[in-house]
């Protein structure tokens, strides 16, 4: 990548709300959508605001206009989507707030300008969007969290799971957890496993880094580290077959091994109610 490139970001908000980011922190979201270096160009991301509940709970407007503000002091432009409510002809309600035609066209129009694009989303509507931006000669990235598009993911230049990207989302019972430090939590996927030894090597992305492509531990300037796993630290969820499957996510803590200077696993567990795929 040149270091002058021109990027642009745009996130889907209730999209990845739904769908595990919640509580995703737009400060960390920046340091990775520029970690080629260049020029943050555009930084919209698309969040609901629900005017009725506004006029009834000043709490909850209280929190969203709080919430707004933090993200907005991050550089970020917020593009706020209004819910909208219908009822159906038994008398049910329902509420939406969909951003994807108002991403869809800002995206594009904006990719004159742009030669990165980040989409954070899962939703495979936006599968015309990429081919047109990429027929325009723009590099489009993804990024996500559960139930993200298959074909979404294997049409975009590269894809990137939310789940595995350092202090993206909190680790909610360890609030003041040092990702990649030793006694930390981080998430990861296994990189080999061999059943009949009991044994086998997770694998976590222990900075953001120009490099991720590199996703060996052992090549020089990969940003990933290498950790032992015994069969007897994985749950009981966890199965010979989900570690054999690269797209299980992982979390897990990592110690500093008695033997020699790698890290060991401990308390082995698949990310709660994970349903998405891997990096």
């Amino acid at each position: 990548m040149h270091q002058d490139i021109k990027i642009g970001v745009f996130v889907d908000a209730e999209n990845v709300r739904y769908n595990g980011g919640y509580q995703l922190r737009y400060d960390i979201l920046r340091m990775f959508a520029g970690r080629y270096g260049g020029s943050l160009l555009r930084l919209n991301t698309y969040i609901a605001f629900d005017q009725e509940r506004a006029k009834e709970d000043p709490e909850y407007r209280r929190r969203a206009m709080t919430y707004q503000q933090m993200v907005r002091e991050y550089g970020w432009k917020i593009i706020v989507k209004n819910v909208r409510r219908y009822t159906d002809e038994e008398g049910n309600v329902t509420t939406k707030a969909n951003a994807d035609l108002d991403m869809a066209v800002d995206a594009m129009l904006q990719a004159e300008k742009l030669d990165l694009l980040l989409l954070v989303t899962g939703d495979g509507d936006f599968l015309q969007v990429v081919t047109a931006l990429q027929d325009r000669g723009c590099r489009v990235e993804l990024l996500g969290f559960r139930n993200v598009s298959q074909e979404l993911r294997r049409l975009v230049d590269d894809y990137y799971s939310g789940f595995l990207i350092p202090d993206l989302l909190p680790i909610s019972y360890e609030p003041r957890n040092e990702w990649g430090e030793p006694g930390s939590c981080v998430r990861g996927v296994c990189a080999k496993w061999f059943p009949e030894k009991g044994y086998g090597f997770l694998r976590f992305l222990k900075r953001i880094d120009p490099n991720m492509w590199i996703i060996d531990p052992r090549q020089e300037g990969s940003p990933y580290e290498s950790v032992f796993c015994h069969a007897n630290e994985l749950a009981d969820e966890v199965t010979d077959e989900v570690m054999s499957n690269r797209d299980s996510i992982l979390e897990f803590y990592i110690q500093q091994s008695d033997k020699d200077d790698g890290y060991v696993a401990n308390n082995v567990r698949l990310v709660p109610s994970f349903g998405g795929t891997g990096l």
